[in-house]
Protein backbone atom coordinates (compact mmCIF):
# COMPACT_ATOMS: atom_id res chain seq x y z
CA UNK A 1 0.00 0.00 0.00
CA UNK A 2 2.80 2.41 0.90
CA UNK A 3 4.62 1.68 -2.37
CA UNK A 4 1.48 2.53 -4.37
CA UNK A 5 1.27 5.90 -2.60
CA UNK A 6 4.93 6.57 -3.38
CA UNK A 7 4.41 5.77 -7.07
CA UNK A 8 1.41 8.11 -7.21
CA UNK A 9 3.39 10.81 -5.46
CA UNK A 10 6.21 10.43 -8.00
CA UNK A 11 3.77 10.94 -10.86
CA UNK A 12 2.10 13.95 -9.23
CA UNK A 13 5.28 15.66 -8.15
CA UNK A 14 6.82 15.43 -11.62
CA UNK A 15 9.07 12.50 -10.72
CA UNK A 16 10.86 14.20 -7.84
CA UNK A 17 12.44 12.11 -5.11
CA UNK A 18 9.94 11.37 -2.37
CA UNK A 19 11.12 9.99 0.95
CA UNK A 20 8.57 8.27 3.25
CA UNK A 21 4.76 8.39 3.31
CA UNK A 22 4.29 11.89 4.81
CA UNK A 23 5.89 13.82 1.92
CA UNK A 24 3.66 11.91 -0.52
CA UNK A 25 0.55 13.58 0.92
CA UNK A 26 2.29 16.98 0.97
CA UNK A 27 3.42 16.63 -2.68
CA UNK A 28 -0.17 16.18 -3.82
CA UNK A 29 -1.29 19.23 -1.83
CA UNK A 30 1.48 21.50 -3.13
CA UNK A 31 0.85 20.42 -6.72
CA UNK A 32 -2.88 21.15 -6.37
CA UNK A 33 -2.14 24.64 -5.04
CA UNK A 34 0.44 25.50 -7.71
CA UNK A 35 -1.83 24.73 -10.68
CA UNK A 36 -4.30 27.64 -10.34
CA UNK A 37 -1.61 30.11 -9.23
CA UNK A 38 0.48 29.68 -12.41
CA UNK A 39 -1.55 30.54 -15.56
CA UNK A 40 -0.41 29.00 -18.81
CA UNK A 41 -0.31 32.34 -20.64
CA UNK A 42 0.30 35.85 -19.30
CA UNK A 43 -2.98 37.71 -18.95
CA UNK A 44 -3.35 40.80 -21.13
CA UNK A 45 -4.66 44.12 -19.87
CA UNK A 46 -8.20 45.32 -20.44
CA UNK A 47 -8.33 47.94 -23.22
CA UNK A 48 -11.23 50.42 -22.86
CA UNK A 49 -11.91 53.88 -24.26
CA UNK A 50 -13.15 56.93 -22.31
CA UNK A 51 -16.79 55.71 -22.47
CA UNK A 52 -15.87 52.27 -21.05
CA UNK A 53 -16.21 50.46 -24.39
CA UNK A 54 -13.86 48.01 -26.07
CA UNK A 55 -13.07 48.82 -29.72
CA UNK A 56 -11.87 46.47 -32.43
CA UNK A 57 -11.74 46.21 -36.20
CA UNK A 58 -12.87 43.09 -38.01
CA UNK A 59 -12.24 42.21 -41.64
CA UNK A 60 -13.52 39.54 -44.04
CA UNK A 61 -13.28 39.50 -47.86
CA UNK A 62 -13.70 43.18 -48.85
CA UNK A 63 -15.73 44.13 -45.76
CA UNK A 64 -14.43 46.10 -42.79
CA UNK A 65 -16.32 46.40 -39.50
CA UNK A 66 -15.59 48.86 -36.71
CA UNK A 67 -17.01 47.37 -33.50
CA UNK A 68 -17.65 48.92 -30.08
CA UNK A 69 -18.60 46.56 -27.23
CA UNK A 70 -20.02 47.55 -23.84
CA UNK A 71 -21.99 45.79 -21.09
CA UNK A 72 -25.72 45.77 -21.77
CA UNK A 73 -28.72 43.69 -22.73
CA UNK A 74 -27.43 41.99 -25.89
CA UNK A 75 -28.59 44.55 -28.47
CA UNK A 76 -26.60 44.54 -31.72
CA UNK A 77 -26.78 47.66 -33.90
CA UNK A 78 -25.26 47.59 -37.39
CA UNK A 79 -24.98 50.89 -39.32
CA UNK A 80 -27.68 52.44 -37.11
CA UNK A 81 -30.15 49.58 -37.69
CA UNK A 82 -31.04 46.56 -35.59
CA UNK A 83 -29.31 43.30 -36.56
CA UNK A 84 -32.65 41.68 -37.53
CA UNK A 85 -33.24 44.47 -40.06
CA UNK A 86 -29.70 44.71 -41.45
CA UNK A 87 -28.97 40.98 -41.57
CA UNK A 88 -32.36 39.54 -42.55
CA UNK A 89 -31.08 35.98 -43.02
CA UNK A 90 -31.01 33.96 -39.78
CA UNK A 91 -27.71 32.33 -40.77
CA UNK A 92 -25.97 35.71 -40.83
CA UNK A 93 -27.32 36.58 -37.38
CA UNK A 94 -26.11 33.19 -36.17
CA UNK A 95 -22.62 33.97 -37.48
CA UNK A 96 -22.60 37.30 -35.61
CA UNK A 97 -23.62 35.72 -32.29
CA UNK A 98 -21.09 32.84 -32.43
CA UNK A 99 -18.41 34.61 -30.30
CA UNK A 100 -20.94 35.23 -27.51
CA UNK A 101 -22.13 31.61 -27.64
CA UNK A 102 -18.57 30.24 -27.43
CA UNK A 103 -17.73 32.56 -24.50
CA UNK A 104 -21.14 31.92 -22.85
CA UNK A 105 -21.90 35.67 -22.77
CA UNK A 106 -25.22 35.83 -24.68
CA UNK A 107 -27.26 38.89 -23.76
CA UNK A 108 -24.53 40.49 -21.65
CA UNK A 109 -23.02 42.97 -24.11
CA UNK A 110 -24.36 45.65 -26.43
CA UNK A 111 -22.62 45.95 -29.79
CA UNK A 112 -22.53 49.02 -32.02
CA UNK A 113 -20.76 48.60 -35.33
CA UNK A 114 -20.33 50.27 -38.69
CA UNK A 115 -19.64 48.07 -41.70
CA UNK A 116 -18.40 49.08 -45.14
CA UNK A 117 -17.53 47.18 -48.30
CA UNK A 118 -18.30 43.70 -49.52
CA UNK A 119 -21.60 41.87 -49.43
CA UNK A 120 -23.77 40.75 -46.55
CA UNK A 121 -21.90 37.48 -45.98
CA UNK A 122 -18.51 39.21 -45.84
CA UNK A 123 -19.94 41.93 -43.61
CA UNK A 124 -21.32 39.35 -41.17
CA UNK A 125 -17.92 37.68 -41.05
CA UNK A 126 -16.25 41.04 -40.45
CA UNK A 127 -18.63 41.84 -37.59
CA UNK A 128 -17.95 38.38 -36.07
CA UNK A 129 -14.20 38.99 -36.28
CA UNK A 130 -14.59 42.45 -34.73
CA UNK A 131 -16.81 41.20 -31.89
CA UNK A 132 -14.30 38.46 -31.11
CA UNK A 133 -11.43 40.95 -30.98
CA UNK A 134 -13.42 43.42 -28.85
CA UNK A 135 -14.55 40.68 -26.47
CA UNK A 136 -10.94 39.69 -25.81
CA UNK A 137 -10.07 43.32 -25.16
CA UNK A 138 -12.95 43.71 -22.70
CA UNK A 139 -12.39 40.34 -20.98
CA UNK A 140 -8.79 39.17 -21.56
CA UNK A 141 -9.51 35.88 -19.75
CA UNK A 142 -11.76 34.83 -22.67
CA UNK A 143 -8.93 35.04 -25.20
CA UNK A 144 -7.94 31.38 -24.99
CA UNK A 145 -11.53 30.18 -25.50
CA UNK A 146 -12.16 32.47 -28.47
CA UNK A 147 -8.75 31.78 -30.00
CA UNK A 148 -9.28 28.01 -29.72
CA UNK A 149 -12.51 28.42 -31.70
CA UNK A 150 -10.53 30.23 -34.43
CA UNK A 151 -12.44 33.52 -34.24
CA UNK A 152 -9.40 35.79 -33.75
CA UNK A 153 -7.78 34.77 -37.02
CA UNK A 154 -8.73 36.89 -40.02
CA UNK A 155 -10.07 34.70 -42.82
CA UNK A 156 -7.72 35.73 -45.65
CA UNK A 157 -9.68 34.07 -48.47
CA UNK A 158 -10.72 36.61 -51.10
CA UNK A 159 -12.18 36.37 -54.58
CA UNK A 160 -9.62 35.60 -57.27
CA UNK A 161 -9.34 38.32 -59.89
CA UNK A 162 -10.69 37.94 -63.42
CA UNK A 163 -8.10 37.23 -66.11
CA UNK A 164 -8.18 38.51 -69.66
CA UNK A 165 -9.30 35.99 -72.24
CA UNK A 166 -11.48 34.25 -69.65
CA UNK A 167 -15.13 34.62 -68.70
CA UNK A 168 -14.28 34.70 -64.98
CA UNK A 169 -11.14 33.96 -62.98
CA UNK A 170 -10.66 30.52 -64.53
CA UNK A 171 -13.84 29.83 -66.53
CA UNK A 172 -13.29 29.82 -70.29
CA UNK A 173 -15.79 31.11 -72.79
CA UNK A 174 -18.17 28.49 -74.18
CA UNK A 175 -16.58 26.46 -76.94
CA UNK A 176 -18.33 26.57 -80.32
CA UNK A 177 -17.59 23.69 -82.65
CA UNK A 178 -19.15 25.43 -85.72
Amino acid sequence: MATEENNTANDLADLKDVVGDAPAADAGATEGEATPAAPTMPLREQELDAQGRAYATGRRKDATARVWLKPGTGKVTVNGRDQEVYFARPTLRLVINQPFAIAEREGQYDVVCTVTGGGLSGQAGAVKHGISQALTRYEPALRSVIKAAGFLTRDSRVVERKKYGKAKARRSFQFSKR
